[in-house]
């Protein structure tokens, strides 16, 4: 009796299969064996066929990414495009596949055909305003430098928005803004509502009025903002070394400890705590510097600081 290899064990038997008999013991528990070309009958070990073609790819993945990547059907399916890329699209190239120039026949055909097909793609209200949407959400984060994963979260909570017809009576730019701090806040990524207010040149309060609506009207459970990323953020704006930064990252996770980042802002006791941690590190920034990099003010990081180092019991010179 023939034994099952590794790799024929993993592989699902196909539908034909399941309908073909053993023509020795009529058992219908069929193995499809790649490595030896064969479909053998697991009962018996009956050889029915030999010499069967491999249909598997010939790559390999271990995970949805590398799957998804290493497929040849296509760019991959994206909550960013308002069709998530299933769409088809007519080249403007006018040339035909085996070479050659077209007709002028052809040409107008082919025009027709792109004219209807971009108008099919965006066919009625909702489409046109998700497709600005999403354009808008592209513009933002290149403009934030965020990574994929923001701008994919903040389409879905989007495309939720619209659903839910939360979007009725309130500005595309407002809600996508408010789209995308809401998936940075999701995602743990250290971006302020001032930072997105100056990329999209909108205000601040309409900003954060989109938010806290969208938050309420969508369930979504938004996880407090953590002063450590604001830190880890701030340091490398200011190319510090990995030595005052890891010192200002522990400093927060004491402060935090001893109750002292209640009721005060991230951004102002991660800032606090990246100054304490260049003076220790004797790697001196100036208040300004750190503040221009923060967007907070000097008086915020000296009070911050003054209160971190009377809590901690640090001693600094002078």
């Amino acid at each position: 009796m023939l034994g099952k290899s590794k790799s024929s064990e993993d592989d699902s038997v196909s539908t034909e299969d399941k309908k073909r008999i053993c023509p020795e013991c009529g058992g219908i528990d069929l193995m499809r064996d790649y490595d030896l070309a064969e479909i053998v009958c697991v009962k018996c070990g009956y050889v029915i066929d030999e010499k069967i073609a491999d249909t598997r790819p010939e790559w390999r993945a271990f995970d949805d990414e590398q799957k998804t990547k290493r497929t040849r059907v296509g760019a991959p399916m994206t909550y960013t495009i308002h069709d998530k890329g299933l769409s088809t699209t007519i080249d403007w190239n006018d040339r035909k596949s085996i070479g050659g120039k077209i007709t002028s026949t052809q040409r107008m055909e082919l025009y027709s055909l792109r004219k209807w097909q971009r108008r099919v793609r965006v066919s009625d209200a909702t489409e046109r305003n998700l497709a600005m949407a999403l354009s808008e959400l592209g513009k933002f984060s290149s403009a934030l430098n965020l990574p994929k994963n923001i701008v994919e979260t903040a389409s879905v909570i989007y495309r939720r928005a619209i659903k839910k017809r939360l979007i009725r009576g309130r500005s595309i730019h407002n809600v996508t803004a408010a789209s995308i701090y809401l998936s940075c806040r999701q995602c743990g990524i250290p971006r302020t509502l001032d930072e997105i207010a100056a990329i999209s040149n909108l205000n601040k309060k309409d900003i954060a009025r989109s938010y806290r609506f969208m938050v309420r009207e969508l369930g979504t459970i938004v996880p407090p903002a953590t002063s450590r990323n604001y830190a880890a953020r701030f340091s490398n704006k200011l190319i510090i070394s990995g030595k005052a930064e890891g010192m200002a990252i522990k400093i927060l996770e004491v402060a935090k400890k001893l109750k002292l980042t209640s009721g005060r802002g991230p951004t102002g006791i991660a800032a606090a705590a990246t100054y304490l941690s260049t003076v220790l590190a004797n790697e001196r920034k100036t208040q300004r510097e750190i503040a221009e990099v923060a967007n907070v003010t000097e008086v915020t990081i000296r009070n911050r600081y003054k209160e971190l180092l009377e809590k901690l019991l640090i001693e600094v010179d002078i």
